[in-house]
């Protein structure tokens, strides 16, 4: 299947409200453990493919690093998702998100924020790749 902006802007638009669900269902306050099985459970249920705990391949100078990075979610093989349960977004999460985007060369990354009100408003962040910036409209 060919990834256009449509396709990420609709499978975006499916996760976040399989976020939303969870959230309503269980509120903040929980692991972040807990909200990702959950979410997986969604996944599931709405029938979209997706890696969970998905190790990042790292090459330094040519080289396999064993660097232990693992993408909490990757959603069709093009959307990398981290989970967070904390009191507020730090400008780590959003480098940490951006790296693994870069090194899985995903299009889209979303920062997801159970620990809030409302996960659409204060809850979420989404990132797009710039080397994916021509993507077609369809």
């Amino acid at each position: 299947m060919e990834i256009t902006k449509k396709y990420l802007d609709d499978l975006t638009y499916t996760f976040l409200g399989c976020c939303i669900n969870v959230h309503k269902e269980l509120g903040p306050g929980l692991l972040e453990s807990v909200y990702q099985q959950c979410i997986i459970e969604e996944l599931k249920y709405n029938d979209i493919s997706f890696s969970s705990e998905l190790t990042i391949d790292l090459k330094y100078r040519g080289k396999e690093i064993d660097s232990k990075l693992r993408a909490d979610l990757v959603i069709e093989n093009c959307i990398v998702v981290e989970l967070k349960s904390v009191k507020e977004f730090q400008p780590i999460f959003d480098a940490q998100l951006l790296t693994y985007m870069h090194l899985l060369k995903v299009p889209k990354g979303i920062l997801i924020n159970f620990n809030c009100l409302n996960i659409f408003k204060q809850g979420q962040k989404t990132f797009v790749n710039d080397i994916f910036y021509e993507l077609p409209n369809n």
